[in-house]
């Protein structure tokens, strides 16, 4: 239910009735059907957690291994979430298809523009040279979209 922005917490009672208040500011509430959704996830089978639990892990394998395939680029392996966040410190002061590119922004500009992948610049999180990559998409999809910006650094 990734976005859903629907949770919960177990606490002890004063510390949640604070965290309560504190959301109930910060944030609007979560929309009836959403809440509905959730029971419904946490209360039935868990089978296809477990489907989807071995999808991510397996996306997130790949993922990996394909940045750091790349010249120039360095991934940790990923350990939460469903993201990669590489290094393309070894790749930023290039000259990529007539273009001078010094940040992650601007890569991530030109890489849009001429293979039409789209990825989050770390400029967003105060990470220069760094970039955000989800992999909570299928495996074609995010295979073709991580090749075609190898093949185009390339």
């Amino acid at each position: 239910m990734t976005g859903w922005r629907v949770g919960w917490l177990i606490g002890p009672a004063d510390f949640a009735k604070a965290a309560g208040k504190l959301q109930s500011q910060q944030t609007s509430n979560v929309a009836n059907v959403s809440q509905r959704a959730a029971i419904a996830a946490v209360s039935g089978s868990l089978d296809d957690v477990y489907k989807m639990r071995e999808a991510f892990d397996r996306r997130r394998k790949i993922i990996h291994s394909m940045l750091n395939a790349i010249d120039g680029v360095e991934c940790s392996d990923p350990e939460g979430a469903f993201y990669a966040f590489p290094s393309f410190e070894g790749v930023l002061g290039r000259t990529i298809a007539g273009v001078k590119v010094d940040t992650t922004l601007q890569l991530a500009d030109l890489i849009l523009d001429e293979v039409k992948v789209a990825f989050v610049p770390g400029e967003a999180f105060g990470a220069p040279g760094y970039a955000r990559f989800s992999f909570a998409l299928g495996d074609d999809d995010m295979i073709e979209g991580v090749q075609r910006i190898a093949d185009f650094l390339a």
